[in-house]
């Protein structure tokens, strides 16, 4: 279908139906440009939260459409792409997670918010990237953690914030591939630029510790995607290097066009976001395909660590 007609019906069914649709940093450019919001798992779920729609399209995938469904009960949340699924979502399922729970009865369970409902029901927290480091300082610091399900978020949090922490052995397919990165190529390739990093990353915890050793440590940042967009913003640097999933650099050149951007990998890029087209996108709106919604009884348990995550940002 042309893009400027998929544009303008897209628009159309937005004021007819009462419409808000919300897309992830990682979404193809003509679905961000689409949107009305576009942002991070922590920033989608606040909007999710706060918005008079009727109804919600989440472009992102599975998960984030459940947590929105968790959030506004009330609200019809659509998914354009039933099959948009999470790959570190999937690196534990709820018979995991009760049988780690047996194994540590006093164990505080603070999941990431890339996890089922099921897996949020049985959790004391949630977190992002963006407040991961926040919610563990605000436990007891005798308090046992479980931490799931990204190791290389967990390793972060637990050297950033010094607690011991328990930590599931699960990892996004996408961030886990930007392992050990030969930062003199990159600083010999890029002398100007700084290098932005997603906690995900496998390279999470070197690049910590590197940074506060190498002489060019300063131009070294671990953020949240949220926190890479308005530190770009705000920084007085023209070139950055950036390790993460592909899709948030469309966004950022938008943002600031007179500053330039280059992927750590071309290769990160997840497949499951870019399910999601403007087409798609559209038939959601004209069909009202395909619905999300969470029990109500799930839902009300797994709120409960959803408002955890959302009073501590």
């Amino acid at each position: 279908m042309d893009r400027d007609f998929l544009f303008s019906e897209i628009k159309n069914l937005k004021e007819k139906k009462n419409a808000v649709i919300l897309a992830h940093n990682y979404q193809v450019p003509d679905v961000q440009d689409a949107a009305d919001f576009v942002g991070d798992s922590l920033g989608l779920s606040i909007e999710a939260g706060k918005t008079s729609a009727d109804i919600i399209v989440f472009c992102g995938v599975h998960f984030m459409a459940e947590t929105a469904s968790i959030i506004s009960p009330m609200k019809k949340v659509l998914i354009p792409d039933l099959d948009a699924g999470c790959s570190l979502a999937a690196s534990i399922n709820i018979e995991q997670l009760k049988k780690w729970k047996i194994q540590h009865p006093n164990a505080v369970v603070v999941s990431y918010v890339n996890t089922t409902a099921e897996i949020k029901a049985e959790s004391d927290y949630c977190v992002t990237s963006s407040n991961a480091v926040k919610v563990v300082q605000s436990i007891p610091a005798g308090k046992e953690i479980l931490f799931l399900p990204d190791k290389y978020l967990g390793r972060y949090v637990e050297l950033v914030t010094g607690r011991k922490i328990n930590i599931w052995d699960g990892a996004c397919h996408v961030h886990e591939k930007i392992g050990n990165i030969e930062f003199s190529n990159i600083q010999e390739k890029y002398p100007d630029a700084e290098f932005l990093i997603h906690p995900e990353c496998g390279c999470s915890t070197s690049c910590l510790v590197r940074s506060k050793t190498d002489p060019n440590g300063d131009k070294m940042k671990i953020f949240s995607t949220e926190g890479m967009v308005n530190y770009v913003e705000k920084s007085e640097s023209k070139k950055f290097v950036i390790a993460t999933e592909t899709g948030i650099i469309h966004r950022m050149k938008k943002q600031s066009p007179e500053k330039s951007f280059y992927p750590v990998s071309e290769h990160s890029v997840c497949e499951y976001m870019k399910m999601i087209t403007l087409e798609k996108l559209y038939k959601s709106l004209l069909y009202n395909q395909y619905e999300v919604k969470v029990p109500e009884a799930l839902a009300e348990r797994a709120i409960i660590p959803i408002k955890r995550m959302l009073s501590i940002v």
